[in-house]
């Protein structure tokens, strides 16, 4: 199921797809007990099969209702916008750690994004006065499903909640002022979340999943998932020891090669540029470039 979070009339609520295309509104609903995406994830079984009961009689074949709004009447926001925590992974693919002149990580490269970091599908990432070096990093979202603590790699997809599409862009000269890749990934909505989140019993195996990111139509990024360095079992293994992951919290697992710092000649994104990131099963999350 594809689970998106939106505003319509002045509110935010999250809902899903209907069978015409329309937005069904779960949030007015289940506003009560499950007001935003992240509190769904959060709640109990029961909870969860309130949703699936209501999705199933209000508006199955013979219910008479098809959605709640036309698709056109709603604005996309990130499909978490409240996430507790981002965390992002740094050089995981292979052929991206090979074409920046980089040795395999022993272990996962971490860092944090913040939410003001970035904006949802059809919104403009900002392109900041302070650097001409704005890179594309197109990257598979991991969603947490329940809370995770010391979770083992053989159970820690039972973790996930879904998936969704998210490029990390990147301003290069400010990222390689310290080893610390900080400053360079948190300029004001310089990434983009979304469109939606694809539930993980539509997608049992991340690693079969292929990625591509366009830039004004060119594809500039293409590769399997499976090339990652640390895959998504490990990856959530590894940072639920050091911390409680929650639902809701985003990891963003790395990027494949192809970035512009590593073309001949570099290859930049500018104002009055669209990029897109589009993932297999999951679909396509799509930004204009504005200057700021």
């Amino acid at each position: 199921m594809k689970l998106i979070s939106f505003r319509v009339v002045n509110r935010e609520s999250w809902g899903t797809y209907a069978k015409d295309g329309g937005v069904i509104d779960l949030g007015a609903e289940f506003g009560n007990s499950m007001p935003t995406l992240r509190d769904y994830l959060a709640a109990d079984d029961a909870a969860k099969a309130k949703v699936d009961e209501y999705l199933k009689t209000g508006f199955g074949d013979n219910s008479g209702k098809t959605s709640d709004f036309p698709e056109k009447d709603v604005t996309l926001l990130e499909p978490i916008p409240n996430p507790h925590a981002i965390f992002c992974v740094g050089l995981n693919y292979r052929k991206h750690a090979e074409e920046t002149g980089n040795a395999l990580p022993p272990k996962p490269i971490l860092f944090p994004r913040w939410p003001a970091s970035h904006v949802p599908h059809g919104q403009p990432m900002i392109a900041p006065k302070e650097s001409e070096q704005f890179d594309y990093e197109g990257e598979l979202a991991v969603i947490i499903g329940k809370t995770a603590r010391r979770v083992s790699e053989a159970d820690a997809l039972d973790y996930v909640g879904g998936y969704s599409c998210y490029n990390d862009g990147s301003i290069r000269d400010w990222q390689r002022h310290t080893s610390q890749f900080l400053p360079g990934k948190n300029f004001y909505h310089s990434g983009a979340f979304g469109p939606c989140m694809v539930t993980s019993d539509e997608i049992p195996d991340p690693a079969e999943l292929k990625l591509e990111t366009r830039l004004n139509g060119e594809t500039v990024q293409s590769e399997g998932v499976d090339d990652l360095i640390f895959n998504v079992p490990q990856l959530i293994a590894y940072i639920s020891t050091m911390t409680e992951l929650r639902p809701g919290d985003v990891i963003v697992t790395g990027t494949p090669s192809g970035v512009g710092l590593a073309r001949k000649p570099q290859l930049w994104m500018k104002p009055g540029d669209t990029v897109e990131v589009e993932i297999s099963k999951i679909g396509v999350l799509s930004n204009p470039i504005e200057a700021g």
